[in-house]
């Protein structure tokens, strides 16, 4: 049975415009999977890390696979573009980053992945882009997504919509 999942893309490592582009052909080119929606690019400051500016955008995908198997494809787009998991380096800057948000309505707890992602409610990188395709959605908790996103620029989280992400092959 198919389910609607929600990608976070992410990288502020190189061209990260054209990485997330490159990464955004590679998930709609995945087996079994359907792109649906795509948020456009937006630029915000890093959280908990150092380095340059993040450029972030939200994919949606109907797919046909696990959650733990589309997680690992994920990895897999990650490893091809360059991404580097340092021991002991949680935030560390990246040339790319697939977070899996959401997958259906699934609630998983797993040791390499969590669902729906334990700190997407608190990265208005995450929830800005999310509002672009999915206004009136919810977070798990029911907050609505457009006051989970006010709520973190109040508190400081600055995102800035500096383009369109188009895939173009």
């Amino acid at each position: 049975m198919s389910q609607d999942a929600l990608i976070g893309l992410g990288a502020n490592l190189g061209d990260a415009a054209a990485t997330l582009r490159a990464a955004l052909l590679d998930l709609g080119a995945l087996r079994g999977c359907a792109l649906l929606r795509v948020s456009g690019l937006w630029r915000s400051a890093p959280v908990d890390a150092g380095g340059p500016d993040y450029c972030n955008a939200v994919a949606e995908l109907r797919c046909e696979h696990t959650a733990p198997e589309l997680l690992r494809q994920m990895q897999d787009i990650e490893s091809r573009h360059g991404r580097v998991r340092p021991p002991g380096m949680r935030n560390a800057p990246r040339t790319l980053d697939l977070d899996l948000l959401c997958f259906g309505e699934l609630r998983l707890q797993l040791e390499q992945l969590i669902l729906p992602h334990p700190r997407m409610h608190e990265r208005a990188f995450v929830l800005a882009p999310l509002a672009e395709i999915r206004p009136d959605w919810r977070l798990p908790d029911g907050e609505a997504i457009g006051d989970a996103l006010l709520r973190l620029q109040r508190a400081g989280q600055q995102v800035r919509k500096i383009g369109e992400l188009e895939a173009r092959g």
